[in-house]
C-alpha cells in the first residue's frame, strides 16, 4: 500500500458555502436563488458514504495536485446500532433517524451532480438480522444504494485514510479505529516508502455496544475498569497475532488513532472552547497526556462531561466506553507517542476512488 499525501483532506472551501441550498424551499425557487457553481469537466466530484453504528457522514471532494479538497460534508449523530448488540435488529426509531438524515446526504449528491460514489454500511447493519433489508428500504424511499463492507475491507479502508499521517520515520505502526459497534486494529511495517498491514482484527467492540452493556452516564472506577477487562481478551489475542512477526516486547513507533474518541480526547487536552478538526486533524500527543484526559473525564459526572464543548450531550454517555478501549489499546503498545486523525473510512473511499480513475494527485 503505498503512502499518500492527503495533508488537504477534509478542507472544506467556506466560499461555496452560499452556492448551498435553502431548506425548504421549492425545487425551481432554489435553483433560481442558489445557482450551482459551474463546474469543469475535467474536475469531476466524488462522494463517500460513511453509515456507521453511531454516525451517518458524508463528503463530497474534487481531485487536487496535493490529493483533493472537500467541498461539502454532513455528518449526524443517528445511533443506527442502539440496542442492536443484544437485539440483533435494528429499531424503528433508528431506522428513522438514519433515513433522515440518508435523505439529506442524497439531496447533496444530486445536487453537487457527484459523478462517483462509494456508500458503505459497517457494523450495525452487519450484525442486524434485518440490515439488509434497511438497505433495500433506504434504495426504495431515499434512493440511494448502500453496500454492507466486510471487517476487512473496513480496515483497509481506514488505513488508507489516515496513513498519511504516519511518521516518515516510522517503521511500525499501530493504528486503530474505535467505532460504534466494532474496534480495527492494524500493524504496519514501512519498508521503501511503502506500507504494508501486516496484521489486522476488527473486535466486536465499540462505544456504543460497550455503553450499552455497562451503562455509560454514571461511570465509577469500578465499571471502567469492568468496561476495560471485558475488551481486555479481544485485544491480548491480537497481541499475541503481532508476535508471530515481532518481538514479544516490540512497541509500535508510534500509535495512529482515526476515531471520535481520540480526536475528542484531543480537543480537551487542547482545552478548545469549541472541537476545532484543523487544531486536532494530525495532532501529536504523549501517551501520558492521553492517560491525564482519561482520569478528568472519569472523575466527571454526565452533566459535566455533557457540558463539555468538545463532547457534548449526545456523545456523553459513550465518551468513557471510548476511552476504556483507547486505555487497553494504549496498555497492550505503550508507545511514547500517539498521532490524532479525524480522518478515517471517507477520506480512504474517496482517495481509492480517485486513484482508481487516476485522479487522485494528479496535476491541475
Amino acid at each position: 500500500m503505498n503512502s499518500v499525501d492527503t495533508s488537504r483532506v477534509g478542507r472544506v472551501r467556506q466560499h461555496r458555502r452560499k452556492n448551498r441550498p435553502v431548506k425548504g424551499r421549492s425545487q425551481r425557487a432554489r435553483k433560481n436563488a442558489w445557482p450551482r457553481p459551474a463546474r469543469p469537466k475535467d474536475k469531476p466530484l466524488y462522494g463517500a458514504l460513511d453509515l456507521g453504528t453511531n454516525n451517518c457522514r458524508l463528503l463530497i471532494a474534487e481531485p487536487t495536485r496535493e490529493g483533493f479538497e472537500v467541498v461539502d460534508a454532513f455528518s449526524r449523530i443517528v445511533r443506527l446500532g442502539e440496542g442492536a448488540g443484544s437485539n440483533k435488529k435494528l429499531s424503528k426509531d433508528a431506522m428513522k433517524r438514519t433515513i433522515s438524515a440518508l435523505r439529506v446526504c442524497a439531496n447533496k449528491l444530486k445536487w453537487w451532480q457527484v459523478e462517483r460514489t462509494r456508500l458503505i454500511a459497517t457494523e450495525a447493519c452487519r450484525i442486524s438480522e434485518n440490515g439488509a433489508r434497511f438497505l433495500d428500504v433506504v434504495k426504495e424511499e431515499v434512493g440511494i444504494e448502500l453496500e454492507i463492507i466486510n471487517r476487512e475491507t473496513e480496515a483497509r479502508l481506514a488505513v488508507v485514510g489516515a496513513s498519511p499521517l504516519m511518521c516518515e520515520n516510522a517503521n511500525k505502526v499501530l493504528v486503530f479505529d474505535i467505532g460504534g459497534g466494532s474496534t480495527e486494529l492494524m500493524w504496519l511495517n514501512r519498508h521503501g516508502g511503502t506500507d504494508k498491514i501486516e496484521a489486522w482484527t476488527s473486535i466486536p467492540a465499540g462505544v456504543v455496544t460497550v455503553a450499552e452493556k455497562f451503562g455509560g452516564k454514571h461511570v465509577d472506577a469500578d465499571v471502567f475498569e469492568a468496561m476495560r477487562q471485558s475488551v481486555r481478551p479481544l485485544i491480548q489475542a491480537f497481541r499475541r497475532e503481532t508476535r508471530k512477526f515481532c518481538d514479544d516486547d516490540a512497541v509500535p513507533c508510534h500509535l495512529l488513532g482515526t476515531s471520535g474518541t481520540v480526536t475528542t480526547i484531543c480537543g480537551i487536552h487542547l482545552q478548545l472552547p469549541r472541537y476545532d478538526r484543523s487544531r486536532v486533524d494530525g495532532c501529536w500527543l504523549e501517551g501520558k497526556d492521553m492517560g491525564q484526559v482519561t482520569q478528568e473525564l472519569l472523575s466527571m459526572s454526565f452533566e459535566e462531561r455533557a457540558a463539555s464543548p468538545c463532547i457534548g450531550r449526545q456523545r456523553a454517555d459513550l465518551v468513557m466506553a471510548g476511552c476504556a478501549i483507547f486505555e487497553e489499546i494504549r496498555a497492550t503498545w505503550p508507545a511514547e507517542r500517539i498521532r490524532v486523525a479525524d480522518r478515517g473510512l471517507r477520506e480512504g473511499i474517496l482517495t481509492s476512488l480517485m486513484n482508481e480513475d487516476g485522479h487522485y494527485g494528479r496535476q491541475t
